[in-house]
């Protein structure tokens, strides 16, 4: 793949490099770019690059793979520190240095268009209907070791897949988008997800589209365990950073209950038997499901439907190891209780908002209470795990929030600078500053944590 370096053809100089010469430090067309364009690859005589550098007057072009620049139709290399700028804008490098200090510097950088922004808190376009995915990716890429590790392609390059594997093209993808989305030196403000979105319509078989709003749950699940399996991960044994950072652990105690329409009596002399035993497993998770309190269907004596709100400790009872709540499947009901076992590094909530049944979907509006610091989970790990498990307080570092109806919403998320300590709320391409205190009046819908270890300090602004 060629981009074609558009040229004013009127400013060009009236020179021109022998064509056996194929590589020059000088070349009379470079102060004639003024944009990129993408265009075919080859720059032979019968390509689409030489008939059009013929006819337009358009000379420099750079391959993509190479990152090699040529003019044409003389079709020699063009070497030259000018254009480095323009390499390193398609594919930024961070060094070891670099990246341990991306979250001790609050320095605001000026992209080539005039324009100032912070690495990090980028927009992303919206091609279509992507305001989901764009929201995901955008908390993903402020978590810092997940980040750390996807902007040092050495991480992953070396890592072997199977022959005609697609799913590691999302690894890859990913890579490049957090390289651009911190990089000191854009062109704009913002950044175009394209090829990410490419490859996760390719990779999820086209459940998740550009064109069609997805569910930003649905996406969430399937990317990180998607990118733990390209990244050569297992569900047992091999670990991945994906679940270095995002997975905990829990116990999950279940009993089965006699059907609801049996005698009393019957029901009594079941409930000695083995099959309705409580039993208790081990399990993994990569985020924490909250359910909401069912949200009140009539208006109050004004006419005004009242928006409930719920505190987060009383969602999160769930994972206490005595709430109990009932399940029911086609055929069985159970009674389930949780208790966690391990906290990850960082914690995701998924608050459970929709209500999905044969005929559309409901949503629940209700108001989350949470502080912005300082949650501590201790009193939802049993015992003994409490004695080993030192570090237990989180504070939030992503916030993503869905508006609207369940079909016809848009997602936006607040994100927390380290640099600078403040929050900026992202909304696609727009980036505007905002309140902490601002933050807990949304609709929140998926919520990501950071864990305070050791002697580590809250350090977001009040």
């Amino acid at each position: 793949m060629l981009t074609r370096l558009v040229s004013n053809p009127d400013s060009a100089k009236n020179g021109r490099v022998d064509s056996e010469d194929r590589r020059s430090r000088h070349c009379p067309y470079l102060d004639t770019i003024n944009s990129l364009s993408p265009f075919p690859t080859g720059r032979g005589l019968k390509s689409h690059a030489y008939i059009h550098s013929v006819q337009f007057s358009h000379h420099v072009f750079l391959n993509l793979h190479t990152l090699k620049f040529y003019c044409l139709p003389d079709n020699y290399e063009i070497i030259d520190s000018s254009l480095e700028d323009i390499t390193y804008v398609l594919k930024p490098t961070f060094t070891k240095q670099q990246i341990a200090n991306l979250d001790k510097q609050a320095k605001l950088s000026r992209a080539y268009d005039g324009t100032t922004y912070l690495p990090g808190i980028v927009g992303l376009n919206n091609i279509k209907a992507n305001d989901y995915a764009n929201a995901v990716l955008q908390a993903l890429s402020n978590v810092p070791p997940l980040r750390n590790y996807f902007l040092e392609e050495d991480n992953y390059k070396n890592i072997k897949r199977p022959p005609g594997d697609i799913m590691f093209l999302l690894v890859q993808r990913f890579g490049e988008l957090m390289r651009k989305l911190w990089n000191p030196r854009n062109f704009k403000a913002h950044v175009s997800p394209h090829e990410m979105l490419q490859a996760v319509v390719l990779c999820s078989k086209k459940t998740f589209q550009i064109t069609k709003q997805g569910d930003g749950v649905d996406f969430l699940s399937w990317f990180l365990n998607a990118l733990h399996s390209a990244l050569g991960g297992t569900k047992k044994k091999k670990k991945t950073i994906v679940t270095d950072v995002f997975q905990g652990s829990m116990r999950i105690f279940t009993k089965k209950l006699p059907h609801p329409d049996l005698p009393a009596e019957e029901k009594e002399q079941l409930l000695h038997n083995d099959e309705y035993q409580e039993t208790m497993v081990e399990s993994t998770f990569m985020y924490l499901t909250l359910d909401l309190p069912t949200a009140p269907l009539y208006k109050d004596e004004k006419e005004q439907l009242i928006i409930p709100q719920v505190p987060l400790f009383n969602i999160l009872a769930k994972f206490n190891g005595i709430t109990e709540k009932e399940y029911k499947t086609y055929k069985e009901n159970f009674l389930k209780r949780f208790q966690l076992t391990k906290l990850p590094p960082y914690l995701i909530f998924c608050i459970k908002r929709f209500t999905k049944n044969n005929f559309f979907v409901e949503k629940n509006p209700t108001i989350v209470n949470f502080p912005i610091t300082n949650v501590d989970l201790r009193e939802y790990l049993s015992e003994e795990v409490q004695a080993v498990h030192k570090n237990t307080t989180y504070d939030l570092i992503a916030n993503i929030v869905h508006d609207g109806k369940p079909s016809e919403g848009s997602y936006r998320i607040h994100v927390l600078h380290h640099g600078t300590g403040k929050w900026y709320e992202l909304q696609d391409l727009q980036v505007t500053d905002i309140l902490p205190q601002m933050i807990t009046l949304s609709e929140a819908y998926i919520q990501i944590w950071k864990r305070r270890d050791n002697d580590e300090t809250n350090q977001q602004g009040a």
